[in-house]
């Protein structure tokens, strides 16, 4: 039986399906990486060269002050200052809480706590939509809006989906590292985060990861619940001064401020992949029990 194989550079035989399979991965990267290059180009770019018909990829002048001017142009460090300080504080008590309730789900043994689980993971299933105005009229009412208030606390109740990974991370860990830390005389919160947490840490880093990206791209958030201009987060800043006074028709501007935004989500990621990757392979191998 005849197969096709493809040659490569030491001599050794590389199986069509392998050939192929990489060559789709190497496309699929140049597919996500381009829109990224191309707004690193326009960001280099003098501003009449956006739209010059037939575009060029590559600008005439690379022009690196253009990073010095999109953030001259806005008040753009205090807003990332803003924007750092809610993302950090959302993710330490999403985190926190979250591994706190699925320890608790997970290892105590107390009456409905299936119930209560299937209830956390129930209200995955409904729209952020349908909550919006009831939570928004319930803020405004303590005295919340044009605050952080309301970006911040709610993280501190847990977030459903970390309850969930918390859960089937703390379950797959055998007992007997429980009973042997209660011997030495550790109690609940000393097993937690002494000898439970530091055997999870691809869930933890994963946790991170969800929550940090989730808080730092927000937009419906401040949108709704910031008015003033000194309270806003960057993802409400740069979409609210395009067109304006800040920015204008200037893309080459809009497209370096951007990069900037992006940068500590990729910095994050580019760190922590390995146990990012981890977690998401191990919880693709648990089941729900």
């Amino acid at each position: 039986m005849c197969t096709t194989r493809t040659r490569t550079k030491e001599g050794n035989r590389m199986p069509l399906s392998v050939f192929l399979r990489y060559t789709l991965q190497v496309l699929g990267s140049i597919t996500m990486i381009y829109p990224v290059l191309w707004m690193l180009t326009i960001a280099l770019k003098p501003n009449d060269e956006v739209f010059k018909i037939p575009p060029e990829f590559l600008p005439s002048d690379f022009l690196w002050s253009n990073f010095i001017d999109a953030t001259t142009k806005i008040s753009f460090w205090p807003i990332f200052l803003n924007t750092s300080i809610i993302t950090v504080a959302a993710t330490i008590g999403a985190v926190v809480s979250s591994i706190l309730i699925g320890y608790g789900i997970s290892r105590i043994n107390f009456p409905g706590r299936n119930f209560f689980f299937y209830i956390f993971l129930g209200s995955q299933m409904l729209p952020g939509m349908v909550s919006l105005v009831p939570t928004f009229v319930l803020f405004k009412s303590i005295g919340w809006y044009n605050t952080w208030y309301p970006l911040i606390v709610p993280a501190f109740l847990g977030n459903p989906f970390f309850i969930f990974l918390a859960r089937q991370f703390f379950r797959g860990i055998p007992k007997s590292y429980d009973e042997a830390a209660k011997i030495d005389g550790a109690g609940h919160w000393k097993i937690l985060w002494k000898v439970i947490v530091p055997m999870c840490m691809p869930m933890v880093v994963t946790m991170v990861i969800f929550q940090f990206r989730g808080s730092w791209n927000d937009y419906l958030g401040p949108l709704i619940y910031l008015g003033d201009k000194e309270m806003w987060t960057l993802s409400l800043a740069i979409k609210g001064y395009m067109g304006g006074m800040e920015y204008g028709s200037s893309w080459n501007l809009f497209m370096a401020a951007d990069l900037i935004y992006m940068m500590p989500m990729l910095l994050l990621f580019f760190f922590a992949q390995k146990y990012f990757m981890q977690g998401l392979g191990s919880l693709n191998s648990a089941g729900i029990k």
